[in-house]
């Protein structure tokens, strides 16, 4: 007889109902008792045998209250959401009370049920009946309840994904960076070095620049002869920093030096002609062309800098094009219309002016205590004013163009920029602005500049995930045989209703889906989005943003939030891409921190890890190769695998050797 279709199969087992002496509706009887060994006896199985029955039950009940959501799911998903339900009806009931009382009776702990909860509760109560005396359960000692979650979750792995790797489980996805374009060596290397997907940020670049990322992709396979996943991600609504007036138009030259001050290495400056277009070159400093005629190397540059400061440039040497490449060995700020002397010796040579130069990016500078001024619009913004007596005229002004984030905040509200490193609070609101109080800047002092995120934790919105521009962004990649499409931003069941209409209309109902999930609003009502992701066909998954997750639920709680996240989608048999900064120090400077071998290692309960961009992407995509295939055999999800260790043999069995006794030496008999 089958216990998962009639909660009441073994009759001589009391249910809630039959005992209700022992009926625990809402888990408090259990929860709020004290269990430890020296105040409490342990419960007796009958006891526990009745608590397990009412869970049991009422997870039948939460998955009956849902039978039409699960009629709408695809059949191969229609088991994932009902482990789900089952699995949320549990976790509503702080449990650790009755996993130590189960512990105590050598029974399963239920630490491990996130992919079979039925199968794990089923389990545990013929446990419990053989110890309370009831009778035998009448099924098998072996239920295949328990391997058909975990196969449903590498077969949607399979699906959305493609198949697993021979030596790790987790696939491994890397973001293709903008010269991946004209690059085919890069990307083939990339899939040679094991990438199993590709990602292609849509926010970046241009349809023309994709279309060349996806030949690149498709030439590789070809030649590495296996086949690679496409994911393009979605821009969604963007809460960024408007533009900002420019800064000063000015190049600073700053040698380096030691702790004593003494000069290592000189600054450079490469002398181009004035041009009607500023050059866009940092290091380019555009002069009269007088100045660059007969120049050989040692002459010098005489002038008097922006701070009224006389210095000197000496020419080092030329660039390919000819052009001298100076060296200063003090700090020098050069502004368009200084004036440069060329001499050679004591003879000058010519005369001639700075041209014009490309301002610095606008800013504005925050500490602590200051005050900014939040506008709807698309700026410019512009830093505080202050006036001729030296007191503040205006307050500094960040413009965003999103409206519905004035009509949303509220006094008391957090506002963060920059990934966090700017965290201010609401102390006004009025229609199209936001008074902000800063409260606190990585490093004590920030500076804030356009096209920088802003965060919401306090504020919940109801802008749509999928933007008019997301829309024509998705006819194009389904044209470029997209497998898989990321809704950013994504916070309600509309959002992810939404893409799977559009989906729909494209005929691309085969193209899967990733929900990122990157607000504390996402994280939330992650069952919700589950339930609605799991009617489409094409197959689900979601992605851990952990940047902007961290910044939203706060740093501390992130490894909280990440194992939740995994716990959820484990359950609804939904793989998991572990997302945003892995060995991101490796692929940036080529050498990774330990805490990004430790976060590495850990990325292997997911079923794919996401490497950004870098310059040492090709030897990150390897080294995490290796690690997720050493962590293969020592963990899984949850699960710590006993695979034999090498270790373990250096301390032989003591068949020979008397027992050693409590004071070092062999114990008596």
């Amino acid at each position: 007889m089958d216990r998962t279709a009639d909660p009441s199969a073994y009759p001589t087992v009391p249910t809630m109902d039959d005992d209700r002496s022992l009926r625990a509706p809402d888990a408090s009887a259990l929860a709020h008792t004290d269990v430890t060994p020296a105040t409490k006896t342990p419960r007796s199985a009958a006891e526990l045998l009745a608590f397990v029955d009412g869970l049991r039950a009422e997870a039948l009940d939460l998955e009956h209250a849902h039978a039409d959501d699960i009629a709408r799911c695809p059949p191969a998903a229609r088991e994932g959401l009902r482990n789900l339900l089952h699995y949320l009806a549990l976790r509503r009931h702080d449990l650790r009370p009755l996993q130590r009382e189960l512990v105590r009776h050598g029974l399963s702990s239920l630490g491990r049920m996130e992919s079979h909860v039925m199968a794990t509760l089923d389990a545990v109560g013929r446990a419990l009946a053989a110890l309370a005396g009831r009778r035998p359960a009448v099924e098998p000692p072996y239920d295949p309840r328990f391997d058909l979650g975990e196969s449903r979750l590498r077969a949607n792995a399979l699906d959305v994904f493609g198949p697993e790797p021979a030596t790790r489980a987790a696939r491994i996805m890397v973001t293709l960076p903008s010269e991946a374009a004209a690059d085919a060596t890069l990307v083939h290397d990339l899939v040679v070095a094991g990438t199993d997907l590709v990602r292609i940020n849509a926010a970046h670049d241009d349809p023309n620049a994709w279309v060349h990322m996806v030949e690149r992709v498709r030439a590789a396979e070809i030649a590495v002869g296996r086949r690679i996943r496409i994911a393009f991600d979605l821009a969604g609504p963007k809460l960024r920093t408007g533009p900002f007036e420019p800064g000063h138009a000015v190049l600073k030259l700053r040698p380096e030096r030691d702790p004593l001050g003494r000069v290592i290495a000189p600054a450079r400056v490469r002398l181009v002609p004035n041009r009607r277009t500023p050059p866009a070159e940092a290091e380019a400093l555009p002069v009269d062309p007088r100045l660059l005629h007969r120049v050989r190397v040692d002459d010098v540059y005489e002038l008097v800098d922006a701070r009224g400061r006389s210095r000197r440039l000496r020419v080092a040497a030329f660039d390919t094009d000819g052009r001298p490449i100076c060296e200063a060995d003090r700090t020098v700020y050069l502004v368009p219309g200084t004036v440069l002397l060329h001499r050679r010796g004591k003879r000058s040579a010519a005369e001639g002016e700075v041209g014009e130069m490309r301002p610095a990016p606008g800013e504005v500078v925050l500490v602590p205590g200051d005050r900014i001024d939040l506008v709807e619009g698309d700026g410019p913004g512009h830093p505080r004013r202050i006036a001729i007596d030296g007191r503040p005229a205006a307050p500094a002004i960040v413009a965003c163009d999103v409206p519905e984030i004035f009509k949303r905040l509220q006094p008391g509200h957090r506002v963060l920029f920059d990934d966090g490193r700017i965290t201010t609070t609401v102390r006004e609101i009025a229609r199209s602005r936001a008074v902000l109080e800063v409260q606190h800047c990585a490093g004590g002092r920030a500076r804030l500049r356009a096209e920088k995120g802003i965060n919401l934790p306090d504020t919940v919105l109801t802008l749509s995930a999928l933007t008019p521009p997301d829309r024509e962004t998705l006819r194009i990649v389904v044209g470029q045989q997209a497998d898989l499409v990321s809704a950013s931003f994504v916070q309600r069941v509309e959002d992810v209703v939404a893409l799977r209409a559009e989906l729909d209309a494209l005929g691309a109902t085969h193209v899967g889906i990733v929900l990122k999930i990157e607000t504390a609003t996402a994280f939330a009502r992650l069952p919700e989005l589950l339930m609605a992701a799991l009617a489409h066909a094409g197959g689900v998954a979601v992605m851990v943003a952990r940047g902007d997750l961290a910044v939203e639920v706060g740093f501390e709680r992130l490894a909280e939030v990440q194992e939740e996240v995994l716990w959820l989608c484990e359950a609804a048999h939904v793989p998991v891409i572990w997302a945003t900064q892995v060995l991101d120090g490796l692929a940036h400077d080529g050498v990774p921190s330990r805490a990004e071998v430790t976060d590495a290692a850990m990325s292997g309960r997911a079923e794919c890890v996401m490497l950004n961009k870098g310059p040492f992407i090709v030897e990150t995509l390897a080294f995490l190769a290796d690690v997720l295939g050493r962590m293969r055999s020592h963990q899984t999800k949850k699960s710590s695998m006993l695979r034999a260790l090498a270790v373990s043999d250096r301390i032989a069995a003591p068949t020979a050797a008397p027992p050693i006794g409590a004071d070092g030496g062999a114990a008596q008999a």
